[in-house]
């Protein structure tokens, strides 16, 4: 961003916040518009894209306290009266307003205070001279993605993730120039990487057109970066999964990510996660969940179950009398650890299973059930309520 756009953006405005709000307030307010408006949550919603820059440019600015000073003081002066070249920032005022719409010469003003206007402002705008050192950039965020089973999925681990991204160059050290020589001070921006375009007496910077933003010149350069300073580079890093990580979650690392240039922090890496489907578990939610199969007698005359968890071993479950296929029971405590330390639930769902062949015995006493239950219909509401159309 140019600080062009201070003139004509209140950040301040932007986050929803006050002039005076603290840094505690600036972060919360970006962090509650950020969530609201990230793409991901809002796909194919141009509006809410471009929202969601104008809140991310308006923190840049704002989080960091010597910027935010920065901003304030161009602000200031811009309402104050100054008239800026080409209609932006300020108001037409002081001598320029009371003579007819003549533009207001400030660089007549200051240059009469000994420095000049370019020194009066080169501080506000960070751009104090040739030899001021870059402003620090972020490294970029790298992407990558692990399979779990359900298991690991449950109780997290660590595990080595091999990536390969851009870092400084091995053959060149990141200078960008052929081993043996040495990049030059840019003589167009003196090592700045940026240098200011004047408009009508007011500078504004912009990236040097020689060293795209380096401030250094490579006259031989590195053949195997190309000059660039930078090559694909392969590195081990030891990847953190939270027990109870989700299929499809994404993991945020701090740090891990490219490294940042000029005293920069680091990006991050985001680890997607695919969970391998359970032969017998299922999840919902923080729950898990199970079928178990039970045995007719076992569910007409009650009874104390073993059901499997997954961390090994059973629970058991007490079936009551008259147990229904289809019920599901609850067993507190057995599910998916949360972030707070607490657990889910396992939902145990009963399944009465039917022998599909029966010994003599069996079916003698069987029958002799049959006999003994005949005067009990279950199907008999279900027949009176078909034949009135259904009503109760």
């Amino acid at each position: 961003m140019s600080q062009k756009d201070w003139f004509e953006k209140d950040y301040y405005k932007a986050l929803g916040v006050s002039k005076d709000a603290s840094q505690a307030d600036i972060k919360k307010a970006f962090r509650t518009l950020a969530k609201k408006h990230h793409p991901d949550s809002n796909e194919n919603d141009p509006k809410a894209e471009a929202r969601f820059k104008e809140v991310s440019e308006a923190y840049d600015v704002l989080s960091d306290e010597k910027t935010r000073a920065e901003y304030d003081e161009t602000r200031a002066m811009a309402s104050s009266g100054f008239r800026m070249p080409g209609g932006f920032g300020g108001q037409q005022g002081g001598a320029g307003g009371a003579s007819g719409g003549v533009p207001f010469d400030l660089s007549d003003l200051f240059g009469r205070a000994g420095g000049g206007f370019g020194d009066v402002f080169g501080g506000v705008f960070n751009r104090g001279g040739g030899q001021q050192a870059r402003r620090a950039r972020r490294g970029a965020d790298i992407e990558s993605s692990v399979t779990l089973s359900f298991d690991e999925a449950l109780s997290g681990l660590t595990l080595p993730l091999r990536l390969t991204s851009e870092a400084p160059c091995a053959s060149c050290a990141g200078t960008g120039a052929r081993a043996g020589t040495a990049p030059r001070l840019c003589p167009t921006c003196q090592g700045a990487g940026q240098i200011n375009r004047n408009a009508g007496g007011f500078a504004f910077p912009e990236t040097c057109h020689e060293c795209r933003g380096r401030g250094m010149v490579v006259d031989d350069p590195c053949p195997t970066c190309h000059g660039s300073g930078h090559a694909p580079s392969t590195r081990t890093v030891s990847a953190r999964i939270p027990a109870g990580v989700k299929n499809g979650q994404k993991i945020r690392l701090r740090g891990k990510g490219v490294a940042g240039e000029n005293g920069g922090e680091n990006g991050d890496l985001l680890v997607t996660v695919a969970v391998t489907p359970h032969a017998v578990f299922g999840r919902d939610g923080d729950n898990l969940t199970i079928t178990v199969p039970v045995t007719f007698a076992e569910a007409a005359l009650g009874a104390d179950i073993a059901v499997p968890v997954p961390s090994g071993g059973t629970v058991k479950v007490r079936l009551a009398e008259g147990t229904q296929s289809g019920r599901v029971l609850r067993v507190r405590g057995k599910g998916v650890r949360r972030k707070d330390g607490t657990h889910g639930d396992l939902l145990v769902t009963v399944d009465v299973a039917v022998p599909q062949k029966l010994s003599s015995d069996a079916r003698d006493a069987l029958q002799q059930f049959a006999d003994a239950t005949k005067d009990h219909d279950p199907r008999a509401d279900l027949m009176a309520r078909a034949k009135d159309g259904g009503a109760r």
